[in-house]
């Protein structure tokens, strides 16, 4: 018998490159430009009390994150980023021998997990413009997922359609992964059907819209059951996922509204500039409701402007698979940034 028979093999999830020159423009992992906020800046933990494991239940950052959503304190549930949060609901509530419906292009983490945690799974194309159906999602199933907006296309779905697939799988967990939804319309969000639909969990990130990928917090909100099933899973594997700073900096960063939403609005406001003049250079730009565009060029390949850009220290992601491989995915940066980025694909095309 051989060791090397029973070890789990997987195909891993692969995160965007990570250059370590900071001379750099780095658009490829959809970072805020901006920084956190002010408060968050100058909250000093006392060092002295990292010697302390903390609070398991990371009390204070949820009751902060259900005040600020006006729901109770039992239906939020924190983790170590979203996806910790997403791989924790996958091993939670996706166990039946039914196969899971997610998009075939969407976010590459949930085939990942889907393998990783032997759940069986079935992909659903999006059509020609990158929408996802509702009606793909009306047949039996073990569960679904899918990000709003979605990524890597940036599109987003509506609140009906949304509702529509919560309401035609009353009897499976709907998973809908939130990390963009800030940069979206007002009244996109699922978090408005909560209370309605028991199987219903909603996914956020602080990587995104408050500037703290670096930190690390992320969170679901749904019904009480589903959350207690959560908890029950994550105290039976570690129970100490939050550290003490992403729990004062999370609870900092929620007590400034007006700086979150000044830099939202600013990115916003880029995003759409942007778009407009990726256009007149000739590239076809998916609609965008998140903090970056999909866009490829009529005549010049994807990966000819990926290699050419990342030579001149930009740095956009390409994602090589079938169907996308022609398009590029850019992260809005600063004003300043973007308008760099327009020069050299001015220069380029």
């Amino acid at each position: 018998m051989n060791w090397r028979e029973y070890v789990r093999a997987v195909e891993p999830y692969t995160p965007g490159e990570q250059p370590k020159d900071e001379n750099v423009i780095k658009l490829n992992t959809n970072e805020n430009p901006y920084g956190p906020s002010d408060k968050v800046k100058s909250c000093v933990q006392d060092l002295d009390l990292l010697r302390k494991y903390p609070d398991p239940a990371a009390s204070d950052l949820v009751e902060a994150i259900a005040s600020y959503h006006g729901v109770e304190p039992g239906q939020v549930f924190v983790g170590v980023g979203s996806d910790d949060v997403l791989g924790m609901a996958f091993l939670t509530f996706f166990n039946s021998e039914r196969p899971i419906l997610f998009p075939d292009i969407t976010y590459s983490f949930y085939p990942v997990w889907a393998e990783l945690y032997k759940i069986p799974y079935r992909t659903k194309a999006l059509t020609e413009d990158f929408r996802i159906l509702p009606e793909d999602y009306k047949e039996e199933n073990g569960g679904v997922v899918f990000p709003n907006p979605n990524a890597p296309t940036a599109r987003l779905m509506e609140l009906s359609s949304v509702e529509e697939i919560i309401r035609s799988n009353k009897d499976s967990i709907v998973i809908v992964d939130e990390a963009y939804i800030d940069f979206a319309p007002e009244g996109s969000s699922a978090l408005s059907l909560v209370d309605r639909y028991d199987n219903l969990l909603v996914v956020r990130t602080f990587s995104k819209s408050r500037s703290m990928a670096g930190l690390r917090i992320g969170y679901a909100i749904g019904q009480k059951e589903l959350i207690d099933a959560m908890q029950a899973v994550k105290y039976s594997y570690n129970s100490y996922t939050m550290n003490r700073p992403s729990i004062l900096y999370g609870c900092a960063s929620i007590q400034d509204e007006e700086y979150f939403r000044s830099t939202v609005e600013r990115i916003i406001r880029t995003r759409d500039s942007f778009a407009a003049a990726m256009e007149g250079l000739g590239f076809r730009v998916i609609p965008s409701a998140a903090n970056f565009v999909f866009v490829e060029h009529e005549t010049i390949p994807a990966v000819e402007i990926f290699e050419k850009a990342r030579e001149a220290g930009i740095y956009f992601r390409h994602f090589r698979q079938p169907g996308i491989d022609n398009f590029l995915r850019i992260t809005i940066g600063t004003e300043e940034e973007m308008e760099t980025v327009i020069k050299f694909l001015t220069n380029l095309t």
